[in-house]
């Protein structure tokens, strides 16, 4: 048995207490796992071991929770990001499923809040999102699921196309239908929706044109 001879919160970080051990540092703690220790009291190895277990865990969970906080994660992202902090697979695994069960990270809502984003934002066609998707570490049925709840690509592309058709203006038909060709399909529409969606955004670039031109004859 060792006896805790002193406990000192970190100067450089509040949240964690130094525990000392027969009068030498042994090991940190977060201030939640060190909150019920005292000054006099005995640890047997098995206790110590406990302890630091359960710290590693806690640390492992509050990494976890500073990463999602910037934005919606995918279950891979979350992983990768702890490994990058050397912890311990069976650590990471452990947080994985507690995030889960607790809702914080799921990917298929993760691949839901993606697309929404995109499309509200970005306009993407499914061939752009399911690369943007598996690249977070989806898997493909998670990814077909999520494509398939009625992602109205032609009204994405109309989006899309609308606003680069701002930069396009006072261009000859030829050159307007392979610059927005080129522009929809680097967003991963399919030719059989980029030549309807062109033409039609063709069309109403000229109507505004015209319309220009009859109210300057006013």
């Amino acid at each position: 048995m060792r006896t805790i001879t002193a406990l000192e919160v970190q100067k450089k970080n509040p949240n964690r207490v130094n525990i000392y051990l027969d009068d030498q540092f042994a090991f940190g703690l977060s201030r939640i796992n060190a909150a019920w220790l005292k000054v006099g009291q005995q640890l047997g190895e098995e206790k110590i071991s406990g302890l630091q277990e359960s710290d590693a865990r806690e640390a492992a969970l509050q990494k976890a929770l500073r990463y999602l906080g910037h934005r919606s994660r995918s279950v891979d992202e979350v992983r990768k990001n702890l490994e990058k902090h050397e912890i311990p697979a069976e650590v990471i695994e452990e947080t994985i499923i507690r995030l889960e069960r607790e809702k914080l990270i799921g990917d298929t809502n993760f691949a839901r809040e993606w697309v929404e984003n995109r499309s509200t934002f970005r306009p993407r066609g499914k061939r752009a999102l399911s690369f943007e998707l598996r690249r977070k570490g989806l898997s493909d049925a998670v990814i077909h699921e999520t494509l398939d709840e009625g992602i109205d690509e032609e009204a994405l592309a109309l989006k899309a196309a609308r606003v680069h058709a701002r930069k396009l203006q006072g261009l000859e038909w030829n050159k307007f239908r392979e610059k927005m060709g080129g522009h929809l399909g680097r967003r991963g529409f399919g030719y059989d929706v980029i030549i309807p969606v062109t033409k039609r955004v063709w069309e109403e670039t000229q109507n505004q044109v015209e319309n220009l031109d009859n109210e300057e004859q006013l």
